[in-house]
């Protein structure tokens, strides 16, 4: 029986944990793929939820990326990094590009005055809508 195309919420959803994991280590898809034997075209296959992670690869991605497979499930472990609070927001700003350069934009801003003025912006541009 042919294997339906769909993509499982649960395989965009893991897809998904270790972009943002990667990302927020500073990894290249490249990196990881190479850490794992593979190309970087799986790595964002897996990461659009395209293909499913397969479980020997799913026990080696968290060793690469420093993290549990349990995290990449978003399952949190009492003692771990993944119940800190709002990690998971985290996680997802910095999986995007556009986070992940408000984020290295914000760091090089060296006046406390600007930074605290870009927040109060972001905020009131949040609520816009």
């Amino acid at each position: 029986m042919p294997r339906a195309s769909s993509n499982s919420q649960i395989d965009i959803d893991v897809g998904s944990r270790i972009r943002g994991r990667r990302k927020l280590l500073g990894m290249s898809q490249t990196t990881l793929a190479k850490g794992l034997g593979i190309t970087f075209q799986q790595i964002q296959k897996y990461e659009k939820g395209k293909n499913r992670v397969g479980s020997s690869t799913l026990q080696n991605i968290p060793k690469i990326l420093g993290t549990t497979p349990s995290a990449l499930f978003g399952e949190e472990v009492a003692g771990t990094p993944t119940t800190i609070p709002g990690l998971d927001a985290i996680v997802d700003v910095l999986g995007s590009a556009e986070g992940l350069a408000l984020n290295r934009a914000f760091v090089g801003l060296k006046n406390s005055n600007i930074r605290k003025s870009v927040i109060e912006l972001v905020k009131a541009l949040a609520h816009e809508d």
